[in-house]
């Protein structure tokens, strides 16, 4: 330690090189957080958008959810004339997503670029609508009215002037209606 200390006092610019090698240490450390802070902003970003457009999808339903909440229970159903029928629509998440986040459909994904240079992609939607029973014996444990989703977010990793093997991480999202009365 005191030959360090020795170093940075000495006048004849000897430490120059050692400050040089400590700042590009620390440049190369503050380029990696800045990436993972990219990456965790953009994974962010991602699945609140996909949240949302479970929301839109669930508050599409609300017509036939509606119905069943004035008997007590919130499933989406309909009278087929003798019984009851579900009725849920899945809706056009992509569409959602192209709206919310600026993507477009190439190649059977939704892909985002940016000044030319590909931002992410999203791949694999997978929607499951889960519809609360009709006429529960037990409402309130009963399984409420709730869609999941499920998508595959590939971000390119770029450090130092490389790209690196994408990051592929599987976001999974879910939304849910409530009855309120």
């Amino acid at each position: 330690m005191r030959k360090l200390k020795t170093c940075f006092k000495d006048e004849r610019g000897v430490s120059f090189p050692l400050v040089i090698a400590v700042t590009l240490a620390l440049l190369l450390i503050l380029c990696g957080v800045m990436e993972y802070l990219r990456l965790n902003l953009m994974a962010a970003g991602v699945k609140e958008a996909v949240q949302d457009a479970i929301v839109v999808v669930v508050n599409d339903n609300y017509a036939n959810v509606y119905h069943g909440v004035r008997e007590g229970y919130s499933g989406g159903y309909t009278s087929d004339g003798s019984g009851f029928e579900a009725t849920v629509d899945d809706g056009d998440i992509y569409y959602e997503l192209d709206r919310v986040l600026g993507t477009h459909s190439e190649g059977g994904a939704h892909v985002k670029y940016a000044e030319g240079v590909l931002e992410y992609k999203i791949t694999d939607l997978q929607v499951t609508i889960r519809n609360a029973p009709l006429a529960p014996s037990d409402p309130r444990n009963a399984q409420r009215f709730e869609a999941d989703a499920m998508v595959t977010l590939e971000v390119p990793v770029r450090f130092a002037g490389k790209v690196f093997p994408p990051l592929r991480m599987r976001l999974k999202v879910q939304a849910g209606y409530i009855e309120v009365f």
